[in-house]
């Protein structure tokens, strides 16, 4: 779908120091920000644990764990934030103390989604006292259940969203629940965890069991990864763990499974950004829990032996290559399923795909890209396993659609339809039998038409407004990069004008390189996917990313084209 290219307000406002240029001023203030301290905040500035509810229960079960030396087993998550939110939880407990600590994490075709009955029985082999889930655990109440049956203590941390009963845990640690007065509701599962062993190592201390204090900073480089990876909002606080793990990972000091990764990705870890974790890093780990087993991840995350990290991270590039051709086939075949796709395409308001020999560990990547071209909610199944008649299915959803309540309400007016399903405002998960594929699709539809103003159908690209001839230089693409982190809910910067095309060629299959003149100057520019996009005329407008071009290096720079339309 073609979008609409709106500028953003960019208020001349707040109190910023005379070192900051006028071009950052003016970009943070379109993202809300007044002050130095809330554009660019540092660990000084994080909330404090303690406002974070449950961390009395949280922090005395494992206090108890610790000094009585009790069996702690960390459930992880199948993807990075819950690979990353585990890695971060044995590592932390055993930086305070903690001697007898292992992890599991479901095997994504063999457990499905979460705490199940299932994983527990198989867990009881390894005779846990303290349970602790990561990433996961708000809507795991059988699981849960059959945990405090066998006698094992429970702490969920998690930041879904909860559901309308709580689960028997011993403690719930979750910035979402009812009532709970934390200020951000935006911490990804790993920074809940973090947050746990910020406030359990107070607690030590304040015990008297601690022989010298952890610098459990060091972990940040694992909150950066998971945070950035879950996509959720860069609020503020969230912005203080990214950019603090970014700085760990820039001066080396990353853990030698993320430095492996970085390594086989080929991104240059002194320029690490966010963006090279969204698009690099954190797909090589997610691989993992989407074809193979987490634990290979989990494990790659955790050993501090280069070389066995080296040996993994290789591993994980591998199982990342195959994912994205599998990917590409099942974007393909999704799209053939459209009844056509061009700008002037007329589609339901809300999308629902499903083939029998798709994989359940790549349908979210499916209906994200689904999401990305037709401007609508999607949601994409797969069977649970080949054959089977359980199916598994993710959803995403476009801004001021709140995808989890159009579910919630699909579960209200429909009981029974779906066995389960849980996330965020923008994505969720889900599962259901075969034979209610189509109703559900019915009632997912007409909840969508319901409740969805038909205006947020029109797909919209926010730009920063346009950048000077003088200011399309390596210095100031260095200033946006370095002034990161950017992500969600914080956008990285966008631009837009209009520039003269001097000449075009084709690069790989569908990429588009430009040389473009705007008064006096000529630049190169590259609009990856955009071979097809449009007719190139002599003249063009273009929505882009000012970017330092590390490959030519020296002052060379490009524009990264993200939208492109005749002049």
């Amino acid at each position: 779908m073609k979008p609409v290219i709106r500028r953003r307000e960019c208020p001349d406002t707040g109190a910023w120091p005379d070192s900051l240029p006028p071009l950052l001023r003016r970009i943070h203030a379109a993202r809300g920000s007044t002050c130095i301290d809330e554009a660019q905040p540092r660990l000084s500035n994080l909330l404090p644990p303690d406002s974070l509810g449950g961390m009395e229960a949280a922090t005395a079960l494992l206090a108890d764990a610790i000094a009585r030396d009790r069996r702690i087993l960390i459930v992880g998550d199948f993807d990075c934030d819950g690979a990353t939110a585990c890695a971060v939880g044995v590592r932390g407990l055993q930086m305070l103390g903690a001697r007898n600590v292992q992890h599991a994490v479901p095997n994504r075709r063999v457990h499905g989604y979460g705490l199940s009955p299932a994983l527990v029985e198989e867990l009881a082999a390894l005779g846990p006292e303290l349970l602790v889930t990561v990433d996961h655990g708000i809507a795991c109440h059988a699981g849960i259940g059959a945990a405090k049956a066998r006698g094992w203590d429970v702490l969920v941390t998690d930041h879904h969203l909860p559901g309308e009963v709580l689960p028997p845990a011993d403690a719930i640690v979750n910035p979402n629940l009812p009532d709970d007065g934390f200020p951000s509701k935006v911490l990804a599962g790993v920074g809940v965890m973090f947050y746990v062993l910020l406030a359990l190592r107070r607690r030590l201390r304040e015990r008297g069991m601690l022989a010298s204090e952890p610098d459990l900073s060091v972990l940040l480089d694992l909150v950066a990864v998971g945070t950035v990876a879950d996509l959720v909002p860069l609020d503020a606080n969230n912005r203080a763990l990214v950019a603090a793990g970014l700085r760990r990972l820039r001066a080396g000091n990353g853990c030698a499974g993320l430095k492996a990764l970085i390594e086989v990705a080929g991104r240059d870890a002194q320029r690490l950004s966010a963006t090279d974790i969204g698009f690099a890093i954190a797909p090589r780990i997610n691989a993992a829990g989407r074809l193979e087993d987490m634990a290979l991840g989990i494990e790659c995350l955790l050993t501090d032996d280069p070389s066995q990290a080296r040996e993994l991270a290789a591993v994980l590039h591998g199982i990342n290559a195959e994912r994205q051709g599998l990917q590409q086939d099942m974007v393909d075949e999704a799209e053939s399923m459209l009844p056509r796709i061009d700008p002037d395409a007329v589609l339901p308001p809300a999308l629902c795909f499903y083939d029998p020999q798709w994989h359940p560990g790549v349908v979210g990547l499916v209906a994200s890209k689904l999401k990305e071209r037709t401007h609508r909610p999607v949601v994409a199944f797969a069977p649970a396993e080949p054959g089977g008649d359980s199916l598994r299915g993710s959803a995403r959803s476009i801004p001021g659609l709140h995808i989890r309540d159009v579910l919630a309400a699909v579960d209200h007016a429909h009981p029974g339809l779906m066995d389960r399903f849980g996330g965020h405002a923008m994505a969720a998960g889900l599962s259901l039998p075969l034979h209610s594929l189509a109703a559900f699709r019915a009632a997912w539809q007409t909840q969508v038409a319901a409740v969805l103003d038909p205006a947020l159908l029109q797909a919209e690209l926010w730009s920063d407004g346009e950048l000077a001839a003088d200011q399309l230089d390596r210095h100031h693409a260095e200033l946006l990069r370095d002034a990161a982190p950017w992500g969600q809910g914080y956008p990285e910067p966008l631009f837009d004008g209009c520039f003269d095309v001097v000449g075009t060629r084709l690069v790989g299959a569908n990429h588009l390189k430009l040389r473009l003149r705007l008064g006096s100057r000529q630049l190169d520019a590259i609009h990856f996917g955009g071979a097809d996009a449009c007719p190139v005329t002599a003249r063009v407008r273009i929505a882009y990313r000012l970017a330092a071009d590390d490959w030519r290096g020296g002052d060379a720079i490009q524009l990264i084209v993200v939208h492109r339309e005749p002049a």
